[in-house]
């Protein structure tokens, strides 16, 4: 089993290239937030004690979270491994994920910091329909809304102090695991700051698709 780990600040348009990885290799996408919000609801053993720290308002140990990794790529879809989706964040996590499977590629998706503000402080949507607009790139046309009834929707969290406050936590965590994953000869820079078919090329290429 071989699997991909996918690193991307907020506004990269990791999701975007996630789809195309999918799609071009067959390994599913693996969340550790979905596998947890799926492990409580399920109630599964590992749930229910991942379900105690949430509540506490605790983080969950890397521990738990590695066992509830260790139950996902044991399922058929993942016989071929997985792409994993913002994990790991620490060394400590990588290290414990190097001994249950196989990382043969880690792509980052790199936009400067200026530009990851511009596209998320920018970007509103349509609370009718939920159709996402752009203030420079892709705004609401004159004929407005295909829903014919647009109302204006932006997140709370779409200012300038939120996103760089995350985007200094990302570069925090990531920079040690770059060049931790760098040394193993795995980790692959992709310029994320150009057209999108540009972007899914590189990324395909590293992975030798």
């Amino acid at each position: 089993m071989s699997s991909i780990v996918l690193f991307g600040p907020p506004g990269a348009g990791k999701g975007t290239q996630a789809e195309r990885i999918m799609i071009s290799t067959g390994l599913p996408q693996v969340s550790t937030g979905d596998m947890l919000r799926a492990a409580v609801k399920e109630q599964t053993p590992t749930g229910l004690e991942a379900k105690g720290y949430m509540e506490a308002g605790q983080l969950v140990p890397d521990s738990i979270i590695i066992e509830l990794i260790r139950q996902r790529i044991k399922l058929p879809d993942a016989i071929d491994g997985v792409m994993f989706d913002g994990f790991p964040r620490t060394i400590p996590q990588a290290e414990a994920l190097a001994e249950i499977t196989d990382v043969t590629h880690v792509i980052a998706i790199e936009v400067p910091d200026e530009k990851i503000v511009e596209r998320i402080c920018g970007r509103y949507s349509c609370s009718n329909c939920g159709l996402v607009f752009h203030e420079t790139f892709n705004p609401v046309p004159e004929s407005g809304c295909t829903c014919g009834n647009f109302e204006e929707k932006r997140r709370a969290d779409d200012n300038q102090d939120t996103v760089l406050s995350r985007l200094s936590a990302y570069h925090e965590q990531t920079s040690p695991l770059a060049e931790w994953y760098d040394n193993l000869g795995i980790f692959h820079r992709i310029d994320g700051d150009r057209a999108i078919d540009l972007i899914s090329t590189d990324i395909l290429e590293a992975l030798g698709n």
